[in-house]
């Protein structure tokens, strides 16, 4: 049952009977609390709205391809957390992947993030490292203080020409808004690069689970003191019938969205198939603002070790979210901060409760660093109980 389990049962036994936790989702967030409960002698109960774990990493087999199709869009693992790349290990055979994308601009095709090649090939030259470097900061367009804006941020990073070619028209497509209206620590997250290196990230760990996201976060709540229950909504009038519950969930949606909507993007993707191979690469990202979607990615390039006659291709189309559809990305313009703080409060004002992942603490945060957030708020439980705090990696 756990080295933890003696002092665990005399907070967690209520007339002889283990008391059992709620975990709200069953996706990374909730799969990894559960089974770090689970190894502590916790028992949970595992609650999903939807037909499937995984969450939006859900993973499946095409039928007519046989592809292993990312069924909410791409999702590839890397960290520089050597605990949550074991952990990760511990439920799946990962595969070495580098993710390496391309972008349709002006009916060229070009790399990203932006390097030496893309400079060089977008401007016509041959530039080494460091003339490149020059080159970009005398596009740049400087501005007093900290840049505020997407925007602001992009033209003191690149510059005009880049910016317009590669980030205008993607960004209004992908977040619905001007890059002027959205915050500048959206592009600080996109690398540039004075070299030829083309690997997206950076991170020493980069791979995919051979069989699926779907299938490591079965593993993960495959054990005996783990009871999952698919296809079953939650209400939080429920939560007082649990000893804590922990809730990946829309923020908002906890509330019943009682003081209005906070905002979020979803997708729409549109299938198409082909034989052989249709674009040569996994993600073709299309920033021109005539073209209506954003990208078209091509699975099997997901699993290169995999060989299929056919191939599933994927249009993605960004638009806001609305009551009945699955949000992806909030968008945390400053228009919903004052509502933000709102639900936050109430959050912090709930008992027994704690809001975890992407969706219950409204923020963007990638696979592994909901998994390192996800072990630290089951640890923190088993350490503090009733103590623990509603948003356990702090603010939102």
């Amino acid at each position: 049952m756990g080295r933890n389990f003696p002092i665990l049962c005399r907070v967690l036994c209520v007339q002889g009977d283990l008391v059992r936790v709620l975990v709200v989702g069953a996706g990374l967030s909730g799969a990894v609390i559960a089974r770090v409960l689970a190894e502590a002698g916790v028992a949970s109960v595992v609650q999903e709205a939807r037909d499937h774990v995984a969450g939006n990493c859900h993973t499946r087999r095409d039928e007519e391809t046989g592809v292993m199709v990312h069924v909410h869009g791409p999702h590839i693992f890397h960290t520089d957390d050597d605990e949550v790349w074991t952990y990760a290990n511990r439920f799946a055979r990962f595969r070495p992947f580098l993710h390496r994308v391309k972008a349709m601009v002006g009916g060229a095709v070009y790399t990203l993030p932006i390097n030496l090649h893309t400079i060089n090939q977008f401007f016509g030259r041959c530039l080494r490292p460091e003339e490149a470097r020059a080159f970009i900061a005398a596009q740049a367009e400087g501005g007093p203080g900290e840049a505020v804006s997407f925007e602001e941020q992009a033209l003191r990073m690149v510059g005009r020409p880049l910016y317009e070619a590669f980030f205008k028209g993607y960004t209004e497509k992908q977040w619905g808004v001007g890059p002027e209206m959205l915050p500048a620590a959206i592009l600080k997250r996109l690398p540039l690069r004075f070299s030829y290196e083309d690997n997206y990230f950076f991170h020493r760990h980069q791979g995919m689970p051979e069989a699926g996201y779907s299938a490591m976060v079965a593993a993960m709540l495959d054990h005996p003191l783990i009871e999952l229950r698919l296809k079953a909504a939650f209400r939080a009038e429920a939560a007082g019938a649990w000893r804590h519950v922990f809730y990946s969930g829309p923020l908002d949606g906890y509330f019943d969205h009682a003081l209005g909507r906070l905002g979020y993007r979803t997708l729409d993707f549109e299938r198409f198939t082909d034989r052989g191979d249709h674009q040569g690469c996994a993600v073709m990202n299309y920033p021109d603002a005539a073209v209506p979607y954003t990208r078209v990615t091509e699975h099997k390039h997901f699993a290169p070790w995999e060989s299929h006659a056919g191939t599933v291709c994927y249009r993605e189309y960004s638009r806001d979210c609305g009551p009945g559809d699955l949000p992806y990305y909030p968008i945390r313009l400053v228009a919903d901060q004052a509502l933000l703080a709102a639900y936050v409060a109430r959050a912090r004002a709930e008992r027994g409760v704690t809001f975890v992942g992407r969706l219950g603490t409204y923020r963007y945060i990638d696979m592994d660093q909901t998994i390192r957030e996800a072990l630290d708020a089951a640890r923190m439980w088993l350490r503090e109980g009733a103590a623990m705090p509603a948003f356990a990696a702090g603010p939102v």
